[in-house]
């Protein structure tokens, strides 16, 4: 028996994560009174989670209301299958069913506006059902049901020739680990259906599926052999083909016995090959050195020539930073337009984080309230315009322009379309543009200090890394209005240096902020995300 391994590569459904929706709906509510209508909200639709991994389960009060002081609870369908158990400001594990012991955590962050998240570790296909959240105090109950539905992707197939079998070759495939019960088809070369000599999909302890088949391709029909297995919940199909040669026919075949005849022949030859061979190796190994200095050079070469092209586009990017460099202009922030959760110095020029953020942060760097950041007073509507901008060792923040008449309320997915032109770092080592959709960048020097330029007639808003000189990124776009510089020192994560957004005086050389002694040969290490696998 012959085993052929089979690595599907199955893609995850791409979607958005449950949290995530639900703190976005969050940044929509507005402080609530005890005595005004309070509704629970959980998720709008049904929660996909796969076998094995976590899931979270989000409830929230509408309007926001402190429920630091009630009891909420996690529940299976009635609210005595207690999931999960919070009452007089503590967790009551001891009421759980014996089925999520040991596998829940409570995110409680913002509890005191109203939200909070539930992480479900290790899903198990008998978690699939419904499940409900309650909130309760002395003058409120409510709670929110919802569906959660598990999928398992299976394990990689193996795929087996067992032989010769009723006049043509057996084939048999076997997997484990799906969830629900996947569907198998064998096919021919033609696509016509093969019925399957055997089929057993069987449920096991974990409450998953294994699935075995097999199929006993005919003599006339070799060829490809494909056999596709479908996820229904996920509707994924993957399909693998076997070619067969049509020499494996189990029939008369006329070549058998000269091959009895060949093998004898063969047999005493090769003795007196064992010595050519032994010489053509040396040859062998003699043109590959060969071979391999070659390429060596070549890619010495091609290496010095894409140097070359590097150092040819450093000197552009440095020129057009030093020509945007005669356009400075004084930009200073406008207190009143910065969110409450930011500060901004009394001279204008800098802009940081509050400790203590009166909302929750996202996890989703291109989706957050507009109001959580700062404008000039500036308004740009023509000519040419350059500021730059400190933003030191902050792990997080989001700089460039938007136009001056953009909402000022709700949540606002920063991109061109709606009036942001913006760069972004997230968690210290992800450079990203959003246009419209994210970007990965990778610098080579990363920038302590910023610089921007924007040329209203011309359509552009361009960015440069003060710290080399380099060009980073630019927008072309129309501006149908006036815009303003835009500053998002993003919450404060933990960060050893939560440095403010500065912006720097370019009429006097050297009274910035100063610049700290990086390396320009410190490499920045990241590497782009898989285009594939973005969601943003």
């Amino acid at each position: 028996m012959v085993d052929f391994p089979v690595s599907p590569d199955f893609l995850k459904p791409v979607s958005l994560t449950s949290s995530l929706v639900f703190l976005m709906h969050l940044l929509l509510l507005q402080p609530g009174e005890p005595n005004s209508e309070v509704k629970v909200v959980g998720p709008e639709y049904p929660i996909l989670a796969l076998v094995g991994e976590e899931v979270e389960l989000p409830c929230h009060l509408w309007p926001q209301l402190d429920a630091q002081h009630m009891e909420i609870r996690w529940f299976r369908s009635h609210t005595s299958d207690v999931v999960h158990l919070y009452q007089e400001q503590q967790e009551l594990p001891g009421r759980q069913m014996e089925a999520f012991r040991n596998r829940t955590k409570l995110v409680k962050d913002y509890i005191a506006y109203g939200s909070v998240i539930l992480q479900l570790h290790s899903v198990v296909p008998s978690d699939e059902g419904t499940y409900g959240c309650r909130f309760l105090s002395n003058n409120f109950s409510g709670e929110a049901l919802w569906e959660l539905e598990v999928a398992g992707l299976g394990s990689d197939p193996h795929l087996s020739l067992e032989g010769f079998k009723e006049g043509g070759i057996q084939l048999r495939l076997r997997s484990s680990g799906w969830y629900p019960k996947p569907k198998a088809q064998w096919r021919d070369h033609q696509g016509q259906c093969l019925p399957p000599e055997f089929e057993a999909i069987v449920w096991d302890a974990q409450g998953l599926f294994s699935l075995e088949t097999s199929v006993v391709v005919r003599e006339g029909a070799f060829s490809n052999v494909s056999l596709s297995i479908q996820n229904l919940l996920l509707n994924q199909k993957k399909e693998f083909v076997v070619q067969i040669a049509d020499v494996f026919s189990p029939g008369a075949s006329p070549w058998k016995g000269a091959f009895v005849g060949a093998l004898a022949a063969l047999l005493a030859v090769l003795a007196g090959l064992a010595l050519g061979v032994l010489q053509q190796r040396r040859r062998c190994q003699e043109k590959l050195k060969k071979e391999a200095e070659k390429r060596e050079g070549k890619l010495t070469a091609e290496l010095e020539k894409l140097q070359k092209e590097l150092d040819w586009r450093r000197a552009e990017g440095q020129a057009e930073w030093r020509a945007a460099q005669k356009y400075a202009v004084d930009v200073t922030l406008d207190a009143a337009s910065a969110h409450p959760s930011l500060e901004v110095s009394e001279d204008g020029k800098s802009v940081s984080s509050r400790r203590a953020p009166p909302g929750p942060a996202l996890n989703d760097p291109q989706r957050f309230s507009e109001q959580t950041c700062a404008l000039s007073l500036e308004r740009f509507s023509a000519g040419r315009h350059y500021w730059e901008v400190h933003v030191g060792r902050r792990s997080r923040w989001f700089l460039g322009a938007c136009l001056a008449a953009v909402p000022r309320a709700g949540p606002v997915r920063l991109s061109p379309a709606t009036g942001y032109w913006v760069l972004g770092l997230w968690n210290g080592c992800e450079y990203f543009v959003l246009a419209p959709h994210r970007v990965a960048l990778t610098l080579r020097v990363p920038p302590r200090r910023l610089g921007v330029f924007l040329d209203c007639e011309a359509g552009k808003l361009s960015f440069f890394n003060v710290s080399d000189g380099s060009h980073i990124f630019t927008f072309h776009d129309t501006f149908s209005d006036a815009l303003c510089a835009y500053f998002r020192p993003r919450a404060h994560d933990g960060g050893e240096r939560p440095d403010p957004l500065t912006i720097c005086p370019l009429r006097v050389r050297g009274t910035c902020v100063p610049e700290e002694n990086d390396s320009d040969t410190w490499l920045q290490p990241y590497e782009p995300a898989d285009p594939a696998l973005d969601w943003w």
